[in-house]
């Protein structure tokens, strides 16, 4: 199980939305074993990187937030700024791909 805060259609606004730094959020499913690959990677991120806040969604249990930023593919680890998403990266990558993708954001 992950130590990332699980967010939901309670906390998003909160968390990602007002967020005063960027925000990587991993759109996930307990089923999907990419997602099973690319988490503890993201956990990895989450402990080395200061800069950005880092969280999980699981699409299952929050359809329309899922459906709001298009996510039809998992895992998906999309980049917040400002409230708004910057970046997106669809399917399971290794901890250099993914941060190659989304490095220059986390400022």
């Amino acid at each position: 199980m992950s130590n990332l805060t699980e967010l939901d259609a309670t906390n998003f606004e909160e968390l990602v939305l007002k967020a005063s730094k960027p925000v990587l959020v991993d759109f996930w499913a307990s089923w999907c074993g990419p997602c099973r690959m690319v988490a503890p990677i993201v956990e990895q991120i989450a402990a080395e990187t200061d800069s950005i806040a880092v969280y999980k969604l699981n699409v299952d249990m929050n359809q329309p937030l899922s459906m709001k930023y298009n996510v039809s593919s998992i895992p998906t680890l999309m980049l917040f700024k400002g409230g708004q998403p910057v970046a997106t990266m669809v399917g399971a990558g290794s901890k250099e791909a993914i941060l190659a993708k989304f490095a220059a954001h986390f400022k």
